[in-house]
């Protein structure tokens, strides 16, 4: 018999949270169980930044993937959640160079090795962080098994990947156009380039066609890169400038004589339909300039600074230049007119500095070969994006990529397996340091100075954290995974990467199933950010309502794909349905006195019993098939419904008179048998969704076993759902409601 006594008249989440989050971990209920002929379910975590702190994002993302654990936990397979970390190479290093900056120091003054040691100083104190912010949200995650983008594991599957890479040709060095940040002074992804819309101008330059006295009008935005100029391109079909197509202009300022050539990238419509091409300081003119043999000419250093290509502008910071340049243009007659342009800048999502283009030596990963079995095996079915809308999105992706930068100018992170013999100059690739020369046995050897994307090792996490490439028992058992949970915003950057570096590497995809979900927005539909001042902080609200709340709120009205409002007034109405469930459990439980275990037949129950057994099972079938294609949102509704308006407004206050004042004595056994019945399985369905209050209540059940998160998972039964019951409860449920509208008038 259960003590109501321990089960207090409030609920305070503060007081069972913790409680009953280290009764799981320290009874070890998270690991899979050693049973290897189970069904298995597995789920590796989308790795957080190291430097991270738990923000709404992550904790819808680990919300969803904690239901899905957990309702597979119950459903009776043998489940591995896999958490970890990302080592977040550009994020990582600017934290520590700024907290030596306030020394007085830059990691040059420290070198390399001493730079790293303090690095992981920093990791071993800092680094615990987030997954600590995770555990409060009730992630259920086996940590036993958590792992770091830069461990022995990670670092040994990094290193195999790139030399078998390399050796197939599917990674080379070359000057090619990439994102430089001036202030992080690396290439950066795609990934890391925020664009905002600022208003700019667009100016019009008039460009001298060579031996005549014509002129041509081209628009750009960025008149400092001029200077780097090698073409004039107009579209083939623009009948404007047929004639000058294969003629030559004089680069204003510099005086290069440089082509006019056709290319159907030009846009007949954007400013004069003529435009400066500058193949080493813009993607698209770079791939102009491959495209009709054009010199490139890069006119800025590492720091945005004007190089010796830039002539009389040589040393100037970039937007500096661009003023003279103008103020040139203007005084010698080539300004023609500045407009005002909307214009869409990109910045270092670190450091927020103005983004370069710049044509730079880099490492490539070949893409088209990868790309191709990637794009197979989603189209064939292996591989199901949910939403299925996001499919077309990743092939068009897909089907256009461009080879990968994969090396970074940074000293945190992977570093590239590449020796230079000082000697004779070869060029060594190996899994392991070499000591020596493999071609004249000089010991003079440097590695390349730089390290990898940080997405090159992310890319690897759904078989690296799993023993790859040794062919570990958990690798064969849990790979490929069930699914990956992520958000829309690095379908590219990150889901495509691993699609088709598991099948380079494994033979096989790494999971079956990509659920996509969307964005957290503010109430009024903006993304949440710091300037805006609209973000909410988690931790604040796990404080202040408890982890069950802020995981429902966050469900709540989630459609499959799309992006989701959240705002407070939503969790304290949440936060009302928690207290609403803990007073109907508070109600059941001090009415279970004399309670026994009895079969009930179908003859010996009321019409109200059959209703609530009824929604009971059509609440399980609903819960279970949305949770099995991840339709959360419809899920929490259902329940939410059932809870607030089937069970507790009808069916307990209905059950009161039979509880209170029975007819026979075997009446208040059978009504004890229904709610002890309903509220036991609702619990275990509601128990994915709001772990800790569920737990709480089912360890005050008369009936239970050591822990809810191993119980068995419902399964509804269609022989118990009586349609006939339901349409004659909702008529009289019909009637009461009209009755009580009329009472209140």
């Amino acid at each position: 018999m259960s003590d109501i006594n321990s089960l207090s008249s409030v609920y305070e989440p503060q007081e069972v949270e913790s409680k009953w989050y280290e009764f799981w971990k320290a009874n070890n209920f998270f690991a899979p169980s050693d049973d290897y002929t189970k069904e298995p379910f597995a789920i590796v975590m989308p790795p957080p930044n190291v430097t991270g702190a738990l923000h709404l994002g992550h904790a819808l993302d680990n919300t969803l993937q904690d239901i899905l654990t957990r309702y597979k936990r119950m459903d009776g397979y043998n489940t591995l959640w896999l958490p970890g970390t990302d080592h977040a190479g550009i994020a990582t290093q600017a934290v520590v160079e700024d907290a030596l900056a306030k020394e007085g120091l830059t990691r040059h003054d420290l070198g390399r090795e001493k730079f790293l040691e303090k690095v992981w100083e920093w990791r071993h104190l800092y680094g615990s962080r987030i997954t600590s912010q995770l555990s409060l949200l009730g992630s259920s995650c086996d940590w036993s098994r958590e792992r770091f983008t830069m461990d022995e594991g990670c670092s040994n599957a990094v290193r195999e990947v790139f030399v078998n890479l390399y050796e197939k040709d599917l990674i080379y060095q070359g000057d090619y156009i990439i994102n430089w940040c001036p202030r992080c002074n690396t290439a950066i992804s795609d990934i890391e380039v925020e664009h905002e819309d600022s208003v700019g101008h667009l100016w019009h330059i008039k460009y001298r066609v060579n031996n005549s006295d014509e002129f041509i009008v081209v628009a750009t935005t960025r008149p400092e890169t001029m200077l780097g100029d090698t073409g004039v391109a107009v579209h083939p079909d623009d009948e404007r400038y047929k004639n000058l197509i294969g003629k030559e202009v004089i680069l204003p300022l510099v005086n290069r004589i440089i082509p006019i050539f056709a290319d159907e990238y030009v846009d007949k419509d954007f400013g004069t339909g003529v435009v400066k091409v500058t193949p080493a300081h813009d993607p698209n003119d770079f791939e102009m300039g491959l495209r009709n043999n054009l010199a490139q000419i890069r006119v800025m250093d590492n720091n945005a600074i004007m190089n010796e290509n830039a002539g009389i502008y040589e040393g100037l910071e970039r937007f500096v230049c661009r003023d003279r340049v103008v103020a040139d243009l203007e005084a010698q007659g080539f300004l023609v007119k500045v407009e005002e342009h909307q214009n869409a800048v990109g910045h270092c999502q670190r450091c927020a500095t103005v983004v370069e283009p710049m044509i730079s030596k880099q490492w490539f990963v070949r893409m088209a070969p990868l790309a191709k079995p990637a794009m197979d095996r989603v189209l064939s079915g292996d591989i199901k994006f949910v939403p299925d809308r996001f499919t077309k999105t990743y092939i068009n992706w897909m089907g256009n990529i461009r080879d990968w930068c994969i090396s970074r100018q940074l000293w945190w992170g992977h570093r590239i397996p590449v020796w230079y013999c000082q000697d004779c100059g070869e060029v060594i690739v190996s899994k392991t340091d070499p000591t020596n020369c493999s071609k004249c046995n000089s010991t003079n050897l440097t590695q390349d100075e730089d390290v990898l994307d940080t997405w090159f090792s992310s890319a690897l996490w759904p078989f690296s954290t799993l023993g790859w490439p040794e062919m570990t028992d958990e690798l064969a058992y849990f790979y490929p995974t069930s699914v990956l949970v992520t958000g829309r915003d690095i379908i590219f950057f990150w889901v495509a990467r691993m699609i088709f570096s598991g099948i380079e590497h494994v033979g096989d995809i790494p999971f079956a199933d990509v659920n996509i979900h969307g964005l957290i927005l503010d109430g009024q539909g903006r993304k949440m950010s710091k300037s805006l001042g609209n973000g909410i902080d988690p931790l604040e609200v796990i404080e202040k309502y408890g982890a069950d709340t802020l995981r429902f709120s966050l469900i709540t009205g989630v459609t499959p794909g799309n992006d989701v409002r959240f705002h407070l007034e939503k969790v304290e109405g949440i936060r009302n349905f928690a207290n609403k469930i803990w007073n109907a459990s508070r109600f059941v439980l001090m009415n279970m006195d004399a309670y026994q275990v009895i079969n009930v037949q179908d003859d010996e129950l009321a019409l109200v019993d059959r209703y609530i057994i009824s929604r009971l099972h059509e609440t399980i079938r609903d819960v279970t098939n949305s949770l099995d294609t991840y339709d959360y949102g419809e899920a929490a509704k259902k329940l939410y419904e059932f809870i607030w308006d089937d069970f507790c407004d009808w069916y307990i206050e209905l059950a009161k008179p039979r509880l209170f004042r029975p007819s026979n004595n075997d009446e208040k056994l059978i009504v004890q048998n229904i709610l002890h019945q309903v509220l036991s399985d609702t619990l275990r369905i509601l128990h994915p969704f709001m772990p800790f209050i569920t737990e709480e209540i089912y360890q005050n059940m008369p009936i239970h076993s050591q822990t809810i998160m191993l119980d068995n998972w419902p399964r509804a039964d269609e022989n118990q759902i009586w349609s006939n019951s339901l349409e004659d409860m909702r008529s009289i449920m019909q009637v009461i409601r009209g009755i009580r509208n009329i009472r209140a008038e």
